[in-house]
């Protein structure tokens, strides 16, 4: 999945093989960068039903859904713009200074794809990219799959990605760090989750240049360029990790004003933080936070 992942199991430790081995096979499902995976097996086979494993099939529908609950604002059709872009291999393997591709162009949108069942067909012309949509739902699968198999709790967190359930360690909630995007190693704020998930976008990670010109892989939809606004990153709490994920691209994507609106129009937390440094919280971010760096004291612990 291109990230670091922790995590944590309130219970027996042979449950920490079992989930890890689980995130493997999901990798081996939804990567772009395995042309034997799921996801290219089906980008590759336009206008045909292709018959994919439930969780695939699961992630597909619930991505085709985000599209419609965001008026677009998430759209997992951006994969040709993407490459486009120059995020056409895995980003450890891509240059930093890349020569001049093609156009922008709109992302196609979800209109035309069909679903039945777990059998997907894809319009020629739509190719999905699922990263960071599969990080959350992976997430969300494995934190599920390791209570359903024993554990008192657990927390999972793929690349930034974090879904808690069960009991923490020790009598209190679980504790979610909020790391500063623009100040690596420094933390905005800590939250407490009795259950629920936290996750951030942000375009100050994953650059490159092109043609002198800073590229990062948070396409906007309408003009299949990096989004260009005044949003550096958004942190979302919701009660699923692949749910917060989709509301965090969108409301960058859509800007502070409309993306403030998003968010609290769908219900959830948010802290939209924008290149001036400035943070402005939306829905009842408060409600979560149990440190910030302004509030007297020093971090519990450093930034994760």
């Amino acid at each position: 999945m291109g990230s670091t992942g922790h995590l944590l199991v309130a219970g027996a430790p042979e449950l920490l093989a079992r989930a890890r081995s689980r995130l493997e096979e999901l990798e081996s499902f939804w990567s772009r960068f395995r042309a034997d995976s799921e996801l290219c097996l089906l980008n590759a086979s336009p206008g045909q039903w292709v018959r994919l494993s439930q969780p695939t099939a699961a992630l597909v529908s619930r991505a085709v859904r985000a599209w419609e609950l965001t008026g677009g604002l998430f759209d997992p059709t951006v994969l040709p713009a993407l490459e486009s872009a120059g995020y056409a291999q895995s980003f450890e393997a891509l240059p930093r200074e890349l020569p001049s591709g093609a156009a922008p162009r709109p992302a196609p949108g979800c209109a035309g794809i069909g679903i039945r069942g777990d059998r997907v067909r894809l319009p020629h012309g739509v190719r999905l990219d699922l990263g960071g949509i599969g990080k959350g739902y992976a997430a969300d699968l494995v934190a599920q799959e390791l209570m359903a198999a024993g554990a008192q709790g657990a927390c999972v967190n793929l690349g930034g990605d974090v879904r808690a359930v069960g009991s923490a360690p020790g009598a209190g909630s679980w504790v979610v760090a909020v790391e500063d995007e623009a100040r690596p190693g420094t933390d905005l704020a800590w939250l407490a989750l009795a259950e629920g998930a936290v996750a951030t976008s942000t375009r100050l990670r994953r650059r490159w240049r092109r043609q002198g010109q800073d590229c990062h892989h948070l396409i906007d939809p309408g003009s299949g360029a990096p989004t260009a606004n005044e949003v550096a990153s958004v942190t979302v709490v919701a009660g699923e990790a692949h749910w917060a994920e989709v509301l965090a691209k969108a409301a960058l994507i859509a800007g502070l004003s409309a993306g403030t609106a998003l968010l609290e129009t769908h219900g959830v937390a948010g802290l939209i933080v924008t290149e001036d440094g400035a943070a402005h919280s939306a829905g009842p971010w408060e409600r979560f936070v149990t440190w910030t760096p302004n509030c007297g004291g020093t971090s519990p612990g450093s930034a994760g």
